[in-house]
């Protein structure tokens, strides 16, 4: 059997199939996590439209059952499907197959325990591990059934009930689904709100014949942008391949970044619960905190991360969560994230604004300039940081998330990959020239001899 421990990362499990994952390894991890979880009760388990993601999605059914689970199949569902179906039906646990935006070569696999609370490195990811590599398992007298489920509509339902739609006005927008799973759920939608939709590439295969279902890449975003532009769009939507993030563009075909849209929605629900507390990841611009704090809220400052993130909601009672990657998470959706929800609002906002999106971003996006996250091969990690940190030293600095350091008009974040001999920079600045320099100045430390 490969080796478990190798796919095992901070947040989910990622591998090749055939030769990292494979059904076998599948039906491991379905035992285990079905021993390892707290509650009694039924698992729900939803899939992708990758090609080997029924037969391992069956192998983790299996091992489910083995342990005496009842299984929900909800079939092929997004991500944040899985986590409405157990927070909304009080289930034990979920299990999603995908690899997100990877490439179609690889599979992955996502979990959650009981209220959609999140299974990660520090909430017991490393557990079902290592009850994986283990191997050992009292196996139950009587398998537990399975019984297929479809949640399409109550999920449609939930999404809608985050905003008010008979305020909706027409909207044309184009929507890319990248051959990911919001090509099966979005046209779901579609009948319920007044909007003109130009579908894109939402036949589901998990070969991502047009481009990778990944819309921070911004090549993966010209298939979008030239349709908006051919037109003349309202706005535009790009979805990942788990359908979890999704990414607007305004009627120019400029994406909204996570941090100009996590702004925007939390001046929303500040909104509707005046005071409320906002979280916001540690590579989210400045605009977020000041925004939130301008209109009355808390901001709370977090690692980058799901389950980090999640964990955080709790603490806090946090009413919604933005990450800078375009991951947006809502109380009243059992604190998780939801692209498909964060799609919604966003064009509810648009539709009820009179204003164009470009306008409605214009105070976010000028307020700051900040590059796009930039990746560094570096051999030892620890070692650079400790290197960037000594040069900036007596600078005011935290290690929240890897290393950030302030100033006063600018910032940068450099922090490890959790995966990958890579550090990653993100920076920001009132001004491009102070940015350039900014940037410049941690990129020779980063590569100098």
């Amino acid at each position: 059997m490969p080796d478990v421990n190798a796919i095992f990362k901070a947040y989910d499990v990622r591998g090749k199939v055939g030769s990292e994952l494979t059904p076998e390894v599948t039906g491991k991890i379905g035992q285990a996590f079905g021993s390892w979880l707290p509650e009694a009760g039924a698992v729900a388990v939803g899939r992708d439209m990758r090609p080997d993601s029924k037969e391992l999605a069956d192998a983790l059914i299996a091992g489910l059952r083995a342990q005496g689970r009842t299984v929900w199949d909800i079939g092929e569902v997004t991500s944040d499907m899985i986590y409405f179906a157990v927070g909304s039906n009080n289930l034990a646990g979920g299990v999603m197959i995908t690899a997100s935006h990877n490439p179609g070569e690889y599979n992955g696999i996502k979990f959650c325990r009981e209220g959609a609370k999140p299974v990660g490195e520090e909430s017991g990811l490393f557990e079902v591990r290592d009850l994986a590599a283990a191997n050992d398992f009292d196996s139950a007298d009587v398998p537990g059934e399975i019984i297929e489920k479809d949640v399409v509509e109550a999920w449609v339902e939930h999404a809608l009930a985050f905003i008010d739609t008979d305020k909706l006005t027409p909207l044309h927008i184009a929507v890319d689904a990248g051959n990911g799973m919001a090509g099966k759920i979005f046209p779901e939608l579609e009948p319920y709100v007044p909007f003109e939709v130009e579908e894109m590439y939402f036949e589901l295969d998990g070969s991502f014949p047009n481009h990778i279902a990944n819309p921070l890449e911004p090549k993966n975003l010209v298939a979008v942008q030239a349709k908006i532009r051919e037109l003349s769009c309202d706005a535009g939507v790009a979805f990942d391949g788990d359908g979890d993030r999704a990414v607007l563009l305004d009627e120019l075909g400029e994406p909204l970044s996570g941090t100009v849209l996590t702004a925007i929605l939390a001046e929303y629900f500040l909104k509707l619960v005046p005071g409320a507390t906002i979280l916001h990841n540690a590579i989210c611009g400045r605009i977020v905190p000041e925004t939130i704090t301008r209109l009355g809220g808390t901001p709370v400052r977090t690692r980058v991360g799901h389950s980090f993130i999640k964990g955080e909601m709790r603490t806090h009672n946090a009413l919604f969560a933005g990450e800078h990657s375009g991951h947006y998470y809502f109380k009243d959706n059992f604190m998780a994230d939801s692209g498909l929800i964060a799609a919604v609002i966003g064009l509810y906002i648009l539709s009820t604004s009179g204003k164009k999106l470009s306008e409605l971003a214009a105070p976010y996006r000028l307020a700051y300039q900040q590059i796009n996250e930039t990746n560094f091969e570096v051999a030892d990690k620890d070692a650079m940081l400790k290197k960037i940190a000594a040069t900036f030293e007596g600078q005011e600095s935290d290690w929240l998330d890897g290393l950030t350091v302030n100033f006063p008009d600018a910032w940068f974040n450099i922090r490890p990959s959790n995966t990958e001999a890579l550090l990653r920079l993100n920076a920001e600045a009132k001004t491009p020239e102070e940015l350039t320099q900014l940037v410049a100045k941690v990129t020779n430390l980063i590569t100098e001899n």
